[in-house]
C-alpha cells in the first residue's frame, strides 16, 4: 500500500492505494463530492516511445463503444458507472509535469479481489459476476476489443452490485501488442474455476462447467450454462444482492472518504480531448494523414510542455488562470467539432424488435430427447440489449437471457436446448417472449411419445 499526494485535475486523492502492472490507484473524491479513482501510471512505462497515444486510443475506443455502441446505448452519454457498456468510464487522462495520470467517472472500489480476499462473494453473486463479465467481453470482442487483462482486480463491484471493468486494453497499449479476445476467454475461464473453489456444491461443479465450456464454446456458451442451470446455486437464482449490500458496508467505511489536504498541482495539460477529437475527423481508419492540431501537439510533447516549477504564490495563481482559460477556449472549439460531427452523422436509431417467431420439430420426438426450439427476432437495425424469457411447460422456472444488437443486423437467432426424458406421451409448449425494448411472444408445440 502506498501514499497518494493531495489532488489531481480537481480531484481529490486519499490514503487508500492500490499498486498494479500499470502503476498506481488511489481513490478519489471529485469536484461535486462523487467517489472516484486516479491511476498513476508508472514513469518508467508511460515515458517509453508510443505508450501515451496508445493508452489514450484505448481510452477513446472505450468512450466511442459506450456511445455509440452495445447494451443499453442509444447515442447519448455513457453512464458514468458504465451501464452501458460493462466498463467504468474515464473521465479524462491528463499530464502534470513528468506524471500521467487516468481518472475515472465512477468508484473503483472496492476490486472482486478484495471481496473474494474477505470471503464476501456468495454463489449467487458469483455467477452474476461471471454472467455480466461475459456479456461485457462479448460486446468488446463483437466491436474488435479485448480487455487484455482481466482478473479479480480488474472487476469493481458497483453500489449495485453489478461487475464493470477498469484496465480496459491499457496493459495491451503499454506492451504495444494486439488485442486478443482469446486470451480473454481463458482469464475468464481461470476466474469462474476461482470463484468456484470457494464455493460448496453443487454450485462449484456449475461454475467449473461453465469455465470448461468457454474454452471450449466460447462465452455465449458459457453464459447459457449459468443462465440455464441456476437450480445448481443456493435458492435457484443468480442475484447481486449480497455484493451490493458488502458495497455498501464498506462505503460507510474510511475507505476512500479521507482526502489528503490539497496543494498546488502545477500545470495540468489534457490528453484525452486531442486524439478523440482527431477521431472523429477524416482518415479514422482509412490510413489518411491527420493534421497536428496544437492540442496533439500538446499531447505528443506532454511531459515536456507540462513541466511544473516551483513558483511563488502570485505565480501560480497566474498559471492556472491562463490554464482556465486555454481549457475553455478548447472545450469550445471541441464542442463545435462535436456538434457537427453529429450533424453529419445523424441520430442514432432507437433499438426495436418488430418481429418474433418460435418453431419446434414437427415429427413427434422420442425418449430422452434433446429438442431444439429455434427462436429468431428482426429488428430495426438499432443498437443495444434485447432481454427475453423462455418458457417451458413442463417446468415453472424461466430461462431469462439477453441479446445484444449491433446497426449492421437485423436478424438474430435465439436457440433453445430442451432435454425431455422419462415414459410418457405429452405437448409441449415453448414460449419465447421478449420483455425489453418492448414486450412480444410466440410460443411452438411438439409432441414427446416414449
Amino acid at each position: 500500500m502506498s501514499k497518494a499526494n493531495g489532488s489531481i485535475a480537481g480531484y481529490r486523492l486519499t490514503d487508500h492505494t492500490r499498486i498494479t502492472e500499470l502503476g498506481t490507484w488511489a481513490d478519489a473524491i471529485t469536484p461535486d463530492g462523487r467517489r472516484a479513482g486516479a491511476l498513476r501510471f508508472d514513469p518508467g512505462l508511460v515515458g517509453l516511445p508510443g505508450v501515451r497515444e496508445r493508452v489514450v486510443a484505448a481510452v477513446v475506443a472505450d468512450r466511442r463503444l459506450a456511445q455509440g455502441g452495445p447494451p443499453g446505448a442509444q447515442g447519448g452519454p455513457p453512464s458514468p458507472q458504465g451501464g452501458s457498456s460493462g466498463l467504468v468510464q474515464v473521465a479524462d487522462v491528463v499530464a502534470a509535469g513528468a506524471d500521467v495520470w487516468l481518472l475515472t467517472a465512477a468508484a473503483i472500489s472496492p476490486s472482486l479481489g478484495d471481496l473474494m480476499a474477505a470471503r464476501a462473494v456468495d454463489p449467487p453473486g458469483a455467477a452474476a459476476v461471471l454472467v455480466e463479465t461475459a456479456q461485457t467481453l462479448q460486446a468488446l470482442h463483437a466491436s474488435g476489443l479485448a480487455h487484455g487483462s482481466l482478473h479479480p482486480g480488474t472487476i469493481v463491484i458497483a453500489e449495485n452490485g453489478a461487475a464493470l471493468l477498469i484496465e480496459r486494453g491499457l496493459l495491451d497499449a503499454v506492451r504495444d501488442q494486439e488485442a486478443s479476445p482469446e486470451r480473454d476467454v481463458s482469464a475468464w475461464a481461470t476466474l469462474a474455476r476461482s470463484l468456484g473453489a470457494s464455493c460448496p456444491e453443487p454450485s462449484a461443479r456449475l461454475l467449473d462447467r461453465a469455465a470448461a465450456t468457454a474454452t471450449l464454446h466460447g462465452l455465449a456458451a458459457a453464459g447459457d450454462v449459468l443462465l440455464g442451470q441456476r437450480e445448481a446455486l443456493p435458492g435457484g437464482q443468480i442475484t447481486r444482492d449480497r455484493l451490493a449490500q458488502e458495497v455498501r458496508n464498506r462505503t460507510t467505511l474510511e475507505i476512500g472518504l479521507n482526502p489528503i489536504p490539497e496543494r498546488d498541482e502545477g500545470e495540468i495539460v489534457t490528453l484525452l480531448h486531442a486524439p478523440a477529437f482527431e477521431h472523429f475527423g477524416p482518415g479514422v481508419g482509412t490510413g489518411e494523414p491527420q493534421v497536428e492540431t496544437t492540442a496533439a501537439r500538446m499531447w505528443r510533447q506532454g511531459a515536456q510542455e507540462a513541466a511544473p516549477a516551483r513558483r511563488s504564490g502570485r505565480a501560480a495563481r497566474a498559471r492556472r488562470r491562463r490554464t482556465v482559460l486555454a481549457a475553455a477556449v478548447f472545450a469550445v472549439v471541441v464542442a463545435g467539432g462535436l456538434l457537427a460531427w453529429f450533424r453529419l452523422s445523424g441520430p442514432s436509431t432507437p433499438l426495436a424488435v418488430t418481429a418474433i417467431e418460435v418453431s419446434a420439430p414437427k415429427k413427434a420426438q422420442g425418449c430422452d430427447a434433446d429438442v431444439l426450439i429455434t427462436g429468431k427476432i428482426s429488428t430495426n437495425g438499432g443498437a443495444g440489449e434485447i432481454r427475453y424469457e423462455w418458457a417451458q411447460s413442463d417446468r415453472k422456472e424461466k430461462i431469462l437471457q439477453t441479446q445484444r444488437t449491433t446497426s449492421d443486423k437485423t436478424s438474430y437467432s435465439l436457440p433453445l436446448k430442451w432435454k425431455v426424458s422419462g415414459r410418457s406421451t405429452a405437448k409441449l409448449t415453448a414460449t419465447l417472449t421478449v420483455t425489453s425494448p418492448q414486450r412480444l411472444q410466440d410460443k411452438a408445440t411438439f409432441t414427446y411419445k416414449c
